[in-house]
């Protein structure tokens, strides 16, 4: 039988937290910030979890190996 593996796109991009959410970078960070206040960027460098119950199930069996 084959080894199972996790999904190389989705581990790339989320992580599990201990609790066992899902951890994402914050979108909106790559170029046009010369209009962008400092606030804003500086707020865009934190990681954030994912909401919703059926997308955090949904990643979470693709990041399961």
């Amino acid at each position: 039988m084959p080894k199972k593996k996790r999904h190389s796109g989705a581990s790339k991009r989320f992580s599990l937290t201990a609790k066992g959410k899902v951890r994402r970078l914050r979108a909106g960070k790559s170029h046009i910030l010369t209009k962008m206040s400092s606030k804003r960027k500086r707020k865009l460098r934190r990681a954030t979890t994912i909401k919703t119950p059926g997308e955090a199930k949904f990643i979470k069996r693709l990041l399961q190996a």
